[in-house]
Parts: C-alpha cells; structure tokens; sequence
C-alpha cells in the first residue's frame, strides 16, 4: 500500500486479522466454482474432488504442527475450537474431576467457556503471570490436583505477543497426567508448532490470522499416549469422526491449507524481517517520554508489539491516529469495551496506562516506508496529545 496514493490507512492491526494472500485465493476459488461438491458426497465425482481436497489439507495441518492427520478435526475458528476442547474435556471427564485451571491473560474464547462451566459446578484455578506476561511454572505445578483435568495456556498472547514455554508446560502436565489444550491461534504459520516435542493434548489453531480466510479453524485432539477423549458440542451429521457435525467447507478448508504452506515455507526468514520492522518502530517510538513496552522484550511474537504511553487519553490516541494508520488497543474482540485490557492489567498496569495503549500486529505486506510513517505519525498524535 502507498499510503500517499490511497485514501486508506497502512494496516498495522494484523493480530486482529490479516488480508487473504492472492495464493490462498487462487487455491480456494475451483472449490467456489467447478469443483463445488459436499465431501460428505461420496456417489460421484463432484464429492470425491471435494474429499479429496479436505483429505490434502488435513495432511498439511497435521505436518505443521507434528500431528496425525486423523487427529485434525476442522471448526469455523479458533474461538469454536476452544469451546469443543475445554467443555469437551470437561463432560468428558466429568467422573475424574472438576477442576481447570487456566490463566488471565487468556482470550476471552477461553476465559467464557470456563466462566461458563464455573456455572455448572466447576472450579476454575486463574493464574496470575509474571509482570513480563509469562507463566510462573512453579505457581502451575502448585494449583494441580488430583482432580484438575485440564489446564488451558495459550501459545502467543493476542495483545502483547508473549510466548508461553509450551514444551515445559506441557511436560508439566503430563507428569501429573493432566490434560494440556493451547490456543495457538495467533501461532500457527508464525511459529514452530511441534504438539508431540510441547506434549500438547489439544491444540486450537485458525487460518485468517495468516494471511486464510476468515471462518475456519482446526482442533487437534491426540489419539495416543494419552488418547483424549472428548464430548462433542454441535450434534447433527457425524462429520469429523462425530465430533463436530456439519457441512465442511472445501473451499475454505483449502485455503486454510495453502497459508499454512506459504506461512512455513517463508518462516524464519519473515520471522527476522518482521523482527527487524517490529524493532525499527519500537526504537523511534523510544523517543517519547514515559513509554512501556508491554510484556516479554524478546520472548513474544516476531510482528508483535504492544505499549503504553503516559499522560496521553487512550481515546483521544486512537482517534487521531485512525486516519493514518489501523491499529488497535487491545483484542479486536473487545475493541468496542471501554474497559482497560484485562491483559495489560494483569501484567500489573493501572487503568489509565493499560487504557492508553497500542498493538502494533506487523505483517507479510508491511514494508519498512510504512513502519517509518507510522511512527512518525504516532509521535506527531502523542506529542499533539501531551
């Protein structure tokens, strides 16, 4: 994008969601037009083009993240994947036990469900984190119980980029033969995903955070060592082995597959552009008095970063940057909440530095022009502001 040309702002919100890669949308349009077929169809050739597709595609999540492809079950989101997983296990293992414990830096994807099932009887443990926004594994190791069956921990952090130890965590988990589910939501295509080297249990990933389309997502379920057991929560057709019934959506499906190819094809060396782009805004935003950088310096995302600003109106900031460039506060899913985040307050910011904050989600399109304007932009508000 020229942001001299176009009337629009540079887009620097993709933890909110990202444009679709024309690659994704080439792969994903036969599956709109010729090849339309319902999967489930298996009497003619329309239906095995579309199974066949559905197949390919789970085979490429699978090898993404060093799964089975029968373990591969396919959501509308990340959000849908969440709910299956932890109510799931919940009715699952319901004679086993009714604790869960998770922490409150979690989407709320996360956070509802067990509010949810708080409702019903269960207890839920809510981790505090470090003022860095990493889990304390000897806290985690001290809330286990004989009757905890599932402890949810996010992978990467949808405000300030944090990544969790997920190998260590899992470990954790497994030697107290307690479930782990993460959210990798913001992870997938961005990170290295390993569910058997992490010991993760379930794993709730989605496409249209890198670069796919919006309205799919996949949950991975283990089969072995241990074999998950899990209650479904949407009843009808049978589709995916009975756990999530419904119409598959090939196209979408397709799509999903093709980022995940391009996002692990280019990974480490976007990694480090990102790094760099992400380190270049961070340095000249450095130049304003009474800026926090939010969360882990280095451990967290590569495109992520998260601040806070003192003395500036968190709403006065957003308005007047919204001409010039997208960006948000927070979690798009709360973006219309007047609450602070609930993540920056619990990394121990007050109210009215965690309410004048920036997530800054840069991207594969992004370019180092951009980055330059958006900074200097930023300055130019804050300053106007101060």
């Amino acid at each position: 994008m020229d942001p001299q040309t176009s009337q629009r702002p540079i887009y620097l919100d993709g933890h909110a969601t990202t444009p679709i890669d024309p690659q994704v949308l080439d792969a994903m349009l036969p599956y709109l037009r010729e090849q339309f077929g319902n999967p489930s169809s298996q009497s003619h050739c329309y239906g095995w083009e579309a199974a066949a597709a559905v197949k390919h595609a789970r085979q490429v999540l699978a090898d993404a993240i060093h799964a089975d492809p029968e373990e591969i079950i396919f959501t509308s989101g990340a959000t849908e994947a969440n709910n299956l997983a932890i109510k799931g296990v919940a009715e699952a293992y319901l004679q086993r036990g009714r604790h869960i414990v998770t922490v409150k830096t979690e989407h709320r994807a996360v956070l509802e469900p067990c509010r949810y099932l708080e409702r019903l009887g269960f207890e839920v443990t809510y981790l505090a984190v470090r003022p860095d926004g990493l889990v304390d594994l000897q806290d985690l190791a001290q809330t286990l119980r004989s009757d905890t069956v599932l402890v949810s921990i996010m992978a990467a952090n949808s405000e300030i980029g944090v990544l969790q130890p997920l190998a260590e965590i899992g470990a954790l988990c497994r030697s107290h033969n307690v479930l782990f589910h993460t959210d990798a939501a913001q992870g997938i295509g961005k990170i290295p995903l390993d569910v058997r080297a992490m010991s993760v249990d379930l794993m709730s990933l989605t496409a249209h955070k890198f670069y796919g389309p919006k309205g799919v997502g996949a949950l991975y379920i283990r089969r072995r060592s241990p074999r998950v057991q899990l209650a479904p929560q949407m009843h009808g057709g049978e589709q995916e082995r009975g756990f999530r019934s419904g119409t598959l959506p090939t196209h979408q499906i397709v799509g999903f597959a093709k980022a995940v190819e391009l996002g692990l094809a280019e990974q480490p060396q976007e990694g480090d552009r990102l790094r760099q782009l992400r380190d270049r805004l961070y340095v000249r935003l450095q130049t304003l008095d009474g800026i926090h950088l939010n969360g882990h310096p280095t451990q967290r995302l590569p495109g992520s970063l998260n601040v806070s600003i003192e003395g500036v109106d968190g709403a006065a900031l957003l308005l007047g940057l919204r001409s010039q460039i997208a960006v948000s506060s927070g979690s798009a899913c709360a973006s219309g909440d007047a609450k602070p985040s609930h993540v920056l307050v619990a990394l121990g910011r007050d109210r009215k530095l965690a309410s004048a904050s920036l997530r800054f989600g840069i991207g594969r399109f992004n370019t180092l022009e951009e980055i330059e304007i958006a900074a200097s932009e930023t300055i130019a508000v804050v300053r106007s502001l101060t």
